[in-house]
């Protein structure tokens, strides 16, 4: 443990508004401090305890990992097989079924995301009332209900419901996963901690269409369609994970038991990693049931965000036009069409590997900024391929078919690569607990943001080729690209002023 730890990154604003570094030391050896979490007191008095090992602290850390990641995967895992099935579904006559048309499908999908959008903010503030075990178990418990009666649905009003209930309840997991982890990690632990959750994302995209495939294949069982049972066993999966959730997640860094009152450390291990945490980044404590007004303020307020909504935003659109179509895409190249569920997951299992060396890449480098410019950069090439490959008549040759597939498997690897980089990079720079719960929202506000862009790429009229689409797709990319130049100016232009004024650097790159 180092004995001067400094810690940079926080501002504070004088009676004029000028923002200056706040002078932050480490815990004083003579004084005692109590840190306030789930109404526990933590006694970081230095006592006989209050130096470790470096085995020590990596044993609390292997504790973390195999407790609170696997956890908060699996959870993302049942989450995107939630949100990501009606596109396994539409290759099992969804639309005829229910009785809904592609332009009433696309609304729908907008609906989900809508609701996810609009319920953020608001599920964060619960979150950081009554804590991730509580509030994300109930999340994931309700959307799980959801996801499974879902199956019984007829007609455009019952299926905008259920797609606008289902994103309800799915708001806010993913920014309460993304704050929970920075709670329970150092800083220049997170990067890689954000792209393992991001791989239970992926891995659900990976594997939804191997899943599919053979789950389809049981249409007329009891007189239920395929997209039926899909809906059914997956969303029965996600309850089962929802109720795992309330019975092992531990409550927090400074209470580390579980809701059921399993212990999972020590009482020497606890204050480890209380007290790590802390030292690392003072900001963690929490200071209060609420997020205040002032760090809702500076959050709403801070320019500095607006390149990375804008990226996620314009960068991840593409990623839902792939979800929802991705499957027809492939069997408009000419493969079969319930095979086609499963050569999509190609795509996405590069896209998993690449998430994770991403992760890795970020946190050995502490340079954020130019990762997640390679991932959206490799994205936007992607997509321009696939533009240029877009014959000028519906009837293709087997070699387009290839190449065409080959492209589109590239554009699905990349498009979500960079993103939980962007995230932590965020995270990074947000200087108070209560900002950076209202910042990791915002993220995922924008990222749903994108997918009410997404849902309407592809036009019906514009089909099976897409060429309209296509294009779209490439431009949005585009400008992505460039938030993501602009943001890591920013903060380089705003380092190296800090730097002529003497200042320790405070932005993360």
């Amino acid at each position: 443990m180092r004995d001067d730890e400094e810690q940079e990154g926080l501002l504070e604003q004088d009676a004029n508004g000028v923002e200056s570094p706040i002078a932050l030391r480490p815990l004083d050896s003579q004084a005692k401090t109590v840190y306030l979490e789930d109404d526990v007191d933590f006694d970081a008095s230095p006592g006989p305890d209050s130096t470790w090992t470096a085995e020590e602290e990596r044993r609390v850390v292997r504790k973390l990992d195999f407790l609170v990641m696997p956890l908060l995967i699996v959870a993302f895992f049942a989450l995107q097989l939630d949100r990501g099935n009606i596109g396994n579904a539409l290759t099992d006559y969804f639309l005829d079924d229910v009785g809904i048309t592609q332009s009433q499908f696309n609304d729908g999908q907008e609906l989900l995301a809508l609701g996810i959008v609009i319920w953020e903010i608001p599920s964060n503030f619960i979150l950081y009332r009554i804590g991730p075990s509580v509030w994300i178990s109930a999340q994931i418990v309700a959307w799980g209900l959801v996801a499974t009666f879902q199956a019984f649905q007829h007609g455009v009003g019952a299926f905008m419901l259920t797609r606008f209930l289902l994103g309800s309840f799915e708001s806010g997991f993913i920014p309460a996963a993304l704050f929970t982890i920075s709670r329970f990690y150092k800083r220049n632990e997170t990067s890689k901690r954000f792209s393992l959750l991001f791989m239970g994302n992926h891995l659900a995209q990976a594997t939804s269409g191997l899943i599919a495939y053979a789950i389809l294949h049981m249409r007329g069982v009891f007189g239920l369609g395929g997209w039926q049972w899909l809906f059914i066993l997956e969303g029965l999966f996600t309850v089962s994970i929802g109720i795992l959730f309330v019975a092992l997640f531990p409550k927090g860094i400074v209470n580390p038991t579980s809701l059921t009152g399993i212990q999972y450390f020590t009482k020497r291990e606890s204050y480890i990693l209380s007290s790590r945490v802390l030292l690392d980044d003072p900001s963690k404590q929490h200071k209060g049931e609420n997020i205040t007004s002032a760090e809702l303020k500076s959050t709403f307020t801070n320019w500095k965000l607006l390149p990375h909504i804008i990226a996620a935003v314009l960068g991840l659109a593409p990623g839902a036009t792939f979800g929802a179509y991705g499957p027809t895409l492939v069997e408009s190249f000419g493969y079969p069409r319930l095979a086609s569920n499963a050569l999509m997951s190609i795509g996405l299992w590069l896209g998993l590997i690449m998430t994770f060396i991403a992760g890795i890449l970020a946190d050995r480098t502490d340079r954020r900024g130019l990762i997640a410019l390679g991932g959206i950069f490799g994205l936007w090439l992607s997509v321009l391929v696939s533009k240029m490959l877009v014959p000028d008549h519906e009837v293709t040759t087997i070699h387009h078919d290839v190449a065409r597939f080959l492209a589109l498997t590239s554009a699905v690897g990349f498009s979500g690569t960079w993103h939980p980089v962007n995230g932590s990079w965020m995270a990074l720079n947000a200087p108070t607990l209560g900002e950076r719960s209202i910042t990791m929202a915002i993220l995922i506000m924008s990222a749903n943001s994108a997918g009410i862009i997404g849902a309407q790429l592809f036009k019906e009229g514009d089909g099976p080729l897409y060429p309209k689409g296509w294009s779209n797709i490439v431009l949005i990319v585009f400008f992505g690209v460039g938030a993501i130049v602009v943001a890591n100016m920013q903060y380089r232009w705003l380092n190296r002023r800090m730097a002529v004024k003497g200042l320790n650097r405070r932005f993360a790159l």
